[in-house]
């Protein structure tokens, strides 16, 4: 599977962070994530008022955890 994993924050206080991530099917690759990632990122903000996408990548599930 291929995970696009996104760390957003709270708009009232930036430093609360939370990671989230959406799976794409294998055979649709990183590039398809890449050509993807923009909609759907915005689909959920358009779904989250209160956050804001602080980071995004695209890679294989279970890569690890955000470096920050």
């Amino acid at each position: 599977m291929i995970e696009l994993f996104f760390v957003t924050c709270l708009l009232a206080d930036p430093q609360r962070c939370s990671d989230h991530s959406l799976l794409f099917e294998e055979r649709n690759g990183l590039f398809t994530c890449m050509l993807q990632s923009q909609s759907e990122l915005a689909k959920w903000v358009a779904t989250h008022p209160t956050e804001q996408v602080r980071e995004w990548k695209c890679r294989r599930a279970g890569e690890g955890d955000r470096k920050v």
